[in-house]
């Protein structure tokens, strides 16, 4: 018997590997080593994850204009907005997620948008997880910023799936530090095939 609760896997299809070497300076070298002894991974698994996060990630990053701010600045001007000025935010944020998958996805649509979600919040560190019960996904957001940031997170999921119509089975809890997102895509629905 399958549990009702299922975890999406969050990595694509292993695919064939290679193997390959690179001249790199000592300092650098020993301090991957020092880092993934502390992560208490292997060197190659903690390199694959770095060269795997400029792939899907960093390397579109400059070319979408996107800087590292400080959470603790997102806080607060996050506590500091009105309803309708998260909304604001959101139609001008909006066409630039847009734009990001299409360049980053080669296409537009509720798979590629919420793959790129997902990726965006493993870039950034914010906690999430995507879990399947029968045909209802349930997206997990963890950010941890306050309640005016679970508002702005469920408005922008609610302005994605609305987006593709799918606005009426979509469910929330909310809290202060949480978004859970739940909608009936099917049980066959994975956002990394497309």
């Amino acid at each position: 018997m399958k549990p009702a609760f299922q975890q999406q896997p969050h990595s694509k299809t292993k695919g064939k590997t290679d193997t390959v070497s690179y001249r790199l300076p000592t300092e650098l070298l020993k301090s991957l080593e020092t880092e993934a002894m502390q992560k208490n991974i292997s060197q190659n698994v903690l390199v694959k994850q770095i060269l795997t996060k400029y792939i899907e990630w960093d390397r579109f990053a400059q070319k979408m204009g996107m800087i590292p701010v400080p959470q603790r600045i997102l806080e607060s001007l996050g506590g500091e907005m009105s309803h309708q000025e998260i909304l604001k935010v959101i139609d001008t944020l909006f066409t630039t997620i847009k734009d990001s998958i299409l360049l980053m996805k080669g296409g537009y649509d509720l798979k590629r948008t919420i793959e790129t979600l997902e990726d965006y919040m493993r870039s950034s560190g914010m906690e999430s997880d995507h879990r399947k019960e029968n045909d209802v996904h349930h997206f997990i957001i963890q950010h941890k910023m306050g309640m005016q940031w679970s508002i702005f997170t469920e408005l922008l999921l609610r302005r994605v799936f609305t987006e593709f119509e799918m606005e009426k089975e979509l469910i929330f809890q909310t809290t202060e530090s949480t978004v859970i997102a739940s909608i009936p895509l099917g049980s066959d629905f994975d956002e990394h095939d497309y």
